[in-house]
């Protein structure tokens, strides 16, 4: 059986040979760019290793995550509405599932009712999961719910252009407070959650909890990073993150 987490080399063509493991990998690295110095291949190679330890490190992370014993049942099957305006439908949580898929990722976008506009970090976000939709969706279900109404959901989604997001609008049920995609005074956290179906009853997964512990010195929360693009393209430049970069919703407006 192959290990989903085992590092494997992809071929021309995207074929992959299973049979060359990491060690391997390394030992064939001779890999080398024109005009490099020896005090650059020696720098790269020191990164190369904690490249390395970082890939096992996400890889026991996630294995972890998978090992996860069933989180609790549903308090109710949420009725959230969705669809364009004059359509819209409501639709159950346990309706989210579709047939042979007992897997469902939820994100919590930050746009309730007493916000003027989207949260722009979410945003970002979703700008990017707009695109990856129809890639994840072939292994399980994906959703964004919103606090405000559908119809104003989808009109600030036809502004940004999205086409392949799942919208819900939760205005109507309790989800985000449940979930802690809202805190006790109303205001919206960007939380994630997976939710399984099993045996026809859903149950919570996996909740992205690092937005809710102390941060270490310096860094956001990151609970949500290893879906946003963003970070991850910034983070192999050497200008890196910075420390007051933050998307916006737009950039016409901002001084170059």
């Amino acid at each position: 059986m192959n290990d989903p987490g085992r590092p494997r080399r992809r071929l021309t063509g995207g074929s992959v040979d299973a049979s060359l493991t990491a060690p391997q990998e390394a030992a064939m690295h001779t890999i080398r760019f024109p005009n490099e110095t020896p005090q650059y291949r020696k720098a790269r190679n020191e990164l190369l290793e904690a490249e390395k330890d970082l890939r096992q490190e996400v890889e026991r992370v996630a294995a972890l995550r998978r090992k996860l014993p069933l989180g609790g049942a549903v308090p109710q099957d949420y009725v959230f509405d969705e669809g364009e305006e004059g359509k819209a439908r409501p639709v159950k949580l346990s309706e989210l599932f579709e047939p042979g898929k007992d897997t469902l990722v939820v994100y919590s976008f930050m746009y309730g009712p007493e916000m003027k506009r989207a949260c722009p970090l979410c945003t970002s976000i979703l700008d990017s999961l707009d695109g990856a939709a129809p890639h994840v969706s072939q292994r399980v279900n994906v959703a964004v719910v919103a606090k405000s109404s559908i119809a104003r959901i989808r009109e600030f989604a036809r502004e940004r252009g999205w086409r392949r997001l799942r919208l819900l609008s939760s205005a109507g049920n309790p989800y985000n407070r449940d979930y802690h995609g809202e805190k006790a005074d109303g205001a919206q956290i960007p939380a994630m959650n997976v939710f399984v179906k099993r045996d026809g009853q859903v149950h919570h997964f996996w909740n992205s909890e690092l937005f809710y512990a102390p941060a270490e010195g310096g860094q956001d929360a990151r609970h949500v990073d290893l879906i946003w693009p963003l970070w991850n393209v910034l983070d192999l430049t050497p200008e890196g993150r910075g420390v007051d970069f933050y998307p916006r919703l737009s950039y016409e407006m901002v001084q170059k």
